[in-house]
């Protein structure tokens, strides 16, 4: 072997020994022949304590210490062989861990043709804690552009959204369903004697109210102002009834406190049956149609489209 060569092959082995990340190798029966501190200290151990120590019994040590790689199960064996079928199987590997402790590593398998595999441990601690920073972000933004600021329930694009992708099933399963268009009685008059402050508590109350009336599955929004609407999946035309009955005697049941005053608040609803290949659009205006006419017919009230005009 050449001078030149043996200095390199000594002054790498100096880098690794003061490197930031772990290296190891493993033999061709997956026996650790070496490896620098900075690979030993995932484990928590000393690297001259580590040769000669086996992958199996390396992850049995984590596993039953609870230091090093976390391991996300109750029976070591299935998680060793559920390991052993993803390593060795190409010549190149790159895959994340997290440990115990909390750290993250982006870790490297390289195979030689006889066997031997190069580990290389690079720790991602920080990239992790930014990249979740920024998955948080993101959804705080994609909540926010889906709710109303005020009320906290879906916004008139989510409910649309939402109500178009359930009424879509329902129509190719064939299962009823019925679209129920809110509008709260005299608010104006709320927001021009008491201030638009009070209006906005009686909606937050009032959008609460109705929560508490509908099934979890219910789809329920705020399309404007002080107007609601609820899509009910795989409801029959009673049900619907039963629904917004529940709805409108929820809100009337006490007054809703708004400042230094309490309210008696009531709520009209138009209801919409699902026929045949009706469309979003379709169902608003037959709503609002039938809400049109429960206001006609005294207010605190629920009119059933299919209803109008049948006396």
């Amino acid at each position: 072997m050449s001078t030149n060569h043996t200095a390199f092959s000594q002054k790498l082995l100096e880098f690794i020994d003061v490197c930031n990340d772990g290296y190891a190798i493993l033999t061709a029966d997956d026996k650790l022949l070496g490896c620098n501190q900075a690979f030993a200290d995932i484990f928590y151990q000393e690297h001259r304590t580590m040769q000669g120590i086996h992958f199996d019994e390396l992850m049995r040590r984590s596993f039953v210490e609870r230091k090093g790689i976390r391991i996300e199960a109750e029976n070591i064996d299935l998680w060793l062989h559920a390991a052993h079928q993803r390593r060795r199987q190409n010549p190149f590997r790159l895959f994340e861990v997290d440990l115990v402790d909390g750290r993250w590593f982006l870790m490297s398998e390289q195979l030689l043709p006889t066997g031997e595999m190069l580990l290389q441990a690079k720790e991602i601690t920080k990239q992790k804690v930014l990249e979740d920073q920024l998955h948080s972000r993101v959804a705080t933004l994609s909540e926010l552009a889906l709710t109303d600021e005020l009320t906290k329930v879906a916004n008139r694009r989510c409910f649309v959204e939402s109500t178009n992708t359930e009424l879509g099933r329902c129509q190719r399963q064939d299962l009823p369903s019925a679209l129920l268009l809110l509008d709260l009685d005299f608010f104006k008059s709320v927001n021009d004697l008491y201030g638009h402050q009070a209006g906005d508590e009686v909606l937050k109350a009032a959008a609460n109210r109705i929560k508490k009336a509908l099934r979890e599955y219910d789809i329920f929004g705020r399309i404007g102002g002080e107007e609601f609407a609820v899509f009910l999946s795989e409801t029959s035309p009673q049900t619907a009834l039963q629904v917004a009955e529940r709805v409108r005697s929820l809100l009337a049941s006490f007054p809703i406190k708004a400042g230094q005053v309490e309210l008696c608040i009531t709520v009209s609803i138009g209801i919409a049956l699902c026929k045949g290949d009706s469309t979003f659009e379709d169902l608003y205006t037959q709503a609002d149609s039938a809400l049109y006419a429960a206001k006609r017919n005294g207010r605190n009230r629920a009119e059933l489209y299919k209803l109008l005009g049948e006396d």
